[in-house]
């Protein structure tokens, strides 16, 4: 009996919640590796089709600028600051300890800059990365021009467009 150590016992809980959490913190960290390691792969694809879809419109509008002669244009000025931004982002996953450029902050100002480049083409601003989205792609694109009567083009208005007119409803202008 006097191997026995009744301090042992008084413990054993802490000693099993103790042992318990070390087991789960390496199982968990082995699996939270994993599943970063996809998340990280799924958001970095999300950000290139973007960042793709950006530079893809800028080199086509940069296309028919430079056709157009328009080089000193203020729409030209901002294709080339939004292929100038596009070009700073990293191709290769940099280290925590050199990064040296603030990705999410360069990609807000690339956003920023496609929209002010859509401000000024007069087109409307697409942020979707992909057709994944809540919204289905076809709520974005408007209807065709309706002719009414005397030869006049007339395109629905948003809002009306929303809200399914009962037949025999129809407004004209």
């Amino acid at each position: 009996m006097a191997d026995f150590d009744l301090e042992s016992l008084v413990h054993l809980e802490q000693t099993f919640y103790d042992d318990g959490y070390k087991d789960g913190f390496t199982h968990g960290r082995i699996h939270g590796l994993i599943e970063g390691r996809a998340l990280g792969r799924e958001k970095g694809f999300e950000m290139w089709e973007e960042l793709g879809f950006y530079e893809g419109f800028a080199v086509i509008w940069k296309a028919v600028y430079v056709r157009q002669g328009r080089q000193d244009d203020r729409g030209f000025h901002h294709i080339n600051q939004l292929l100038d931004l596009i070009s700073q982002f990293p191709t290769a996953n940099p280290s925590v300890e050199t990064a040296d450029v603030d990705i999410s902050k360069l990609f807000r100002q690339i956003r920023s800059r496609y929209k002010a480049l859509c401000a000024t083409l007069g087109v409307k601003s697409s942020l979707r990365a992909n057709a994944s989205s809540s919204i289905s792609a076809e709520e974005d694109i408007p209807e065709p021009p309706q002719n009414v009567g005397s030869g006049h083009t007339v395109w629905e208005l948003s809002d009306a467009a929303k809200v399914k007119a009962k037949p025999g409803q129809d407004l004209s202008f």
